[in-house]
Formats: C-alpha cells, sequence, structure tokens
C-alpha cells in the first residue's frame, strides 16, 4: 500500500483510543450481555415530537435538494438574534455558518484560525477530539493543566505563561467536557485580556451553555472587547436531543464565517433542509422542553453523586454543567486506563479514561448520566461493590 500522509498520525493519539472499551461495550449490549454504558454522552430521552414532526413535513413537501452552504436564512437569522438578546453583541445572519454538529465547527475554526508553525492553547484536560482537531492544521496544541486541587480551574499566570510569539489562538470548552467547570466571570476576563494584548482568536465552545445547574451562563461573546476575536461555536445536541441529526453553528465575524462557508462548500456543500427545519422548531418552540431535560439531568447528577459518596478509595467531583461527573481514583493506584478495563471486565460498566482528555484526567474516569435513574442507581452499586472488593 502508498503511503499515507502525516494527517493520519495527528488525528490518531490517545483520545480515539480511550473509546475501545465503549466499542466493546456496545457490541456486547448488542448482543444481550449485562452492560451498563456510562461512557458516552448521548442523551437517552428521545428528540422532542415538535422537532421530529417539523423534519417529517419538510420531507414530505419535498425539502431533499441543495440548500444555502452557508445554511437556511430563517435558521441563521433566528440564531443571531438568540445570539444577540444572549450576549448583546450584534450579529446577523451573515456571521452565522450552520455545521453539522459543533465537532466540525471547531475543526473548521481551527483551519481557518491556524496552519504549521503555529501553537494553539487548550486546557488539560479537555474534550478527546481537540488535538487532532487543532493538529490536523499543522499547528501545535499547547496545553494548560487546570489545578485539580482547586477543582480543575484555569490560572492565570499559567496561561499566560503558555503564550509564545507562535500562539494564534485560545480554545476553550466553556463549560468544560470532563470536569463540569464553568469559568468565572474573572477567569473569562483574564482570558479576554490576554487575547487583546496578544493579539489572539478566541474560540468558545458552548456545546454546554443550556445545561448549567446553579447560575447564570456568561458568553464569551458578551464581553465587548472580545468581539471582534471571537468564534463561538455551538449545537442543538445536547440541548435538544438531538445529538444524531448533526447540527450546529458558528458564530463568527463575518470574513471568518465567509471562510468557513467555503471550507463547507469543498466538504460537504449545506446541510439537509429537513433537518434545518427540525432546528428551526428546536430554537422557536421547545425551550420548555430543554429546561426540563436540564432539570433532569441535575437530578441525574446529585443521584449518581449520592449513590457514591460512601465508595471506598473514590471521591466525585461535582459538575457545575453538562451530562458528565469525574471520578477520582487516584487512591486505588491503578492507571485511569486500567481502572477503566477492570471495572468493566468485573461489572459490565463502561466509563471513559480520563486520561484520554489530557494528562491533568489521568487519575481520573469520566461517567455519563445520560441513562434512566434505574440504570444509574445499578450502575453506581456496581461500581461501589467493585471498589470496595477488589484488593487493588
Amino acid at each position: 500500500m502508498p503511503s499515507l500522509s502525516s494527517l493520519v498520525d495527528r488525528i490518531g493519539g490517545r483520545g480515539a483510543s480511550a473509546w475501545d472499551i465503549h466499542t466493546r461495550a456496545m457490541l456486547d449490549r448488542e448482543n444481550g450481555e449485562d452492560v451498563i454504558v456510562f461512557s458516552v454522552g448521548d442523551p437517552d430521552f428521545d428528540t422532542p415530537s415538535k422537532i421530529v414532526d417539523s423534519a417529517k413535513r419538510a420531507l414530505d413537501d419535498g425539502d431533499t435538494h441543495y440548500m444555502d452552504v452557508r445554511g437556511k436564512e430563517t435558521l441563521r437569522r433566528l440564531i443571531a438574534e438568540q445570539h444577540t438578546e444572549k450576549t448583546g453583541q450584534q450579529v446577523t445572519a451573515q456571521n452565522i455558518v450552520i455545521v453539522p454538529g459543533a465537532q466540525c465547527g471547531l475543526f473548521c475554526a481551527s483551519l481557518c484560525v491556524a496552519e504549521s508553525g503555529n501553537e494553539i492553547i487548550t486546557t488539560d484536560p479537555v474534550y478527546t477530539t481537540y488535538e487532532a482537531a487543532i493538529c490536523a492544521t499543522g499547528a501545535q496544541m499547547v496545553t494548560v493543566a487546570q489545578r485539580v486541587d482547586e477543582g480543575f480551574r484555569t490560572d492565570y499566570h499559567d496561561l499566560k505563561s503558555a503564550i509564545t510569539a507562535k500562539t494564534r489562538g485560545i480554545f476553550l470548552a466553556n463549560p468544560n467536557n470532563p470536569t463540569g467547570v464553568v469559568l468565572s466571570d474573572d477567569e473569562m476576563q483574564h482570558i479576554v485580556d490576554l487575547a487583546c494584548e496578544h493579539d489572539l482568536w478566541i474560540v468558545a465552545d458552548e456545546v454546554y451553555a443550556d445545561l448549567v445547574y446553579e447560575g447564570e451562563f456568561k458568553h464569551f461573546a458578551s464581553i465587548p472587547e472580545a468581539q471582534d476575536r471571537v468564534i463561538s461555536v455551538s449545537s442543538f445536541s445536547k440541548t435538544f436531543a438531538m445529538t444524531g441529526w448533526r447540527i450546529g453553528w458558528i458564530v463568527a465575524p463575518e470574513p471568518v464565517a465567509d471562510h468557513v462557508e467555503n471550507l463547507l462548500l469543498s466538504m460537504l456543500y449545506g446541510m439537509p433542509g429537513f433537518v434545518q427545519e427540525a432546528a428551526i422548531t428546536a430554537l422557536s418552540e421547545c425551550k420548555l422542553d430543554s429546561l426540563s431535560m436540564r432539570d433532569t439531568y441535575r437530578n441525574r447528577r446529585d443521584l449518581v453523586l449520592n449513590a457514591l459518596k460512601e465508595a471506598p478509595l473514590i471521591k466525585c467531583q461535582k459538575p457545575m454543567s453538562g451530562m458528565f461527573l469525574l471520578v477520582d481514583i487516584r487512591e486505588t493506584a491503578l492507571s485511569s486506563a486500567e481502572f477503566v478495563v477492570r471495572l468493566y471486565e468485573a461489572t459490565g460498566v463502561a466509563v471513559l479514561d480520563g486520561g484520554a482528555f489530557g494528562s491533568t484526567g489521568e487519575g481520573f474516569v469520566r461517567i455519563s448520566f445520560t441513562n434512566s435513574e434505574e440504570d444509574l442507581l445499578e450502575g453506581s452499586r456496581r461500581i461501589v461493590q467493585f471498589v470496595t472488593e477488589t484488593d487493588f
């Protein structure tokens, strides 16, 4: 076979292999095995019926042809209006590009702001695919460790020290996956100040903004001095239980949006119209559904925290947002990867290796609470039994 490009090495690594146990668990479940999957953030809720019905109507009406590559004007205008309402940033439909999920949005943002010889700063831990999305450009990903003993907070001086003449931008998941941490106002302002001082882009991945459990969420775009250098990325996946619909959006300065449109022209030539009709319905008619899901996730979070609190050797990091929690397993003396494998083989409970999110995540595993209360209680019981009875 002829040789492949160096790109294939830049999109691999531990972040990709972390899904091995998850893949095994899914296959075992299909084969009737008694497994509980806590390893993926796929909501167990059905997409609200209004959203599904609008897609069906669009299909019946023949909405199956090529669309505007940038996205339907109606959808982009609606996103722009709601973005302006939330942030105060004055944007129009021309600042919005519809993408097949936030992951694609991050990839497009990377290609627009970075190239070989550049550096992009992000946090450690951060979602597993950031490394591939950043390094695919040829740029180097520079991570800033979040301080574990301070609740996975990002320190201003650590961030400032990571900036060099090669730095082009700061990519941030806020709220963070896997930690569930939401940046404070002061932390955000420090980041914006550094971006302004060093003329950097801020790429703000805000897919969990609607799943914040305590307090109000603040968008980077709401900080006036950030508005000409922030690229906001979000999606419908978590907020409206639409993971399989593959639809999200970018809000960016118009020249950036133009370049993203050019990328999409060569990648997928526009999102399906009927999916965009579903997204319009989600934003305009399903806010209460979203709030109900958020309340359920909060209750599930508290359920798991309570179920695991008496377990020996492990401690839980209470998330402020999202659908995951980190479990500190360092006292077991196992690596995160070893714990994941041994837990699954002993109990059939699949969790995710925290080390896949960065070196700071080593010693932790991530649990998703996108499951029924029954499964959450049973899975938690098995985890408690495992750490209680295992001779580490």
